[in-house]
């Protein structure tokens, strides 16, 4: 198991491309990708392919040995533990009224999960979105209004939906507390 190695990666990225005050569009243009598909791969929704991650890095004039430093790097272990501090905040698209933790993140076979604690804040929404992978969600507080594709699923604490979130899908905190969301993204790893 690799831990969040990839999501370290990602963050890299959007953090370099931030630093260098590149737009999305810029360095999508400079790369040859389009701004919807960087915006993907700097948010965890997709995984680059190796030509893509590599033009991304030579678009910003990065030295490829030296975007790999500083990586914490896995552990040889067959556990990953992690104490709660150690959890951080991260920031998905600009979006108001989403909190997003991610709790663990790990490669296992050919797969890559991302563990993540989703707060909505009441009434948040935002527009739909794709992701590159299957999603699991399951309610531990509060009610949301899911809409996966033409579907609408209305759900309360204990409920679960799992689904392929290549189909533009939107929560939407319809209670008047905040709601609490365990999520699960598992992604094809990259080869």
């Amino acid at each position: 198991m690799k831990e969040d190695i990839i999501v370290q990666i990602m963050a890299k990225l959007k953090d370099i491309r931030k630093e260098k005050n590149i737009t999305l569009q810029e360095l999508a243009e400079a790369a040859g990708v389009t701004k919807g598909m960087l915006s993907q791969v700097e948010n965890n929704r997709t995984i680059p392919s190796l030509t893509v991650f590599l033009s991304i890095i030579k678009s910003m004039h990065i030295d490829i040995n030296d975007f790999f430093t500083d990586f914490n790097t896995p552990q040889s272990s067959k556990v990953i533990f992690k104490k709660a501090v150690q959890c951080k905040p991260f920031e998905k698209e600009n979006t108001v009224g989403f909190h997003y933790k991610r709790i663990m993140s790990s490669t296992i076979d050919a797969y890559h999960v991302d563990f993540v604690l989703l707060t909505l804040m009441p009434n948040a929404q935002r527009a739909s979105v794709q992701t590159d992978a299957f999603e699991f969600k399951y309610i531990l507080k509060g009610k949301v209004e899911y809409t996966i594709g033409a579907e609408v699923f209305l759900m309360e604490a204990g409920d679960s939906i799992f689904f392929d979130a290549t189909e533009p899908h939107n929560p939407k905190n319809v209670g008047e507390t905040e709601a609490q969301l365990l999520v699960l993204y598992i992604f094809n790893a990259p080869k």
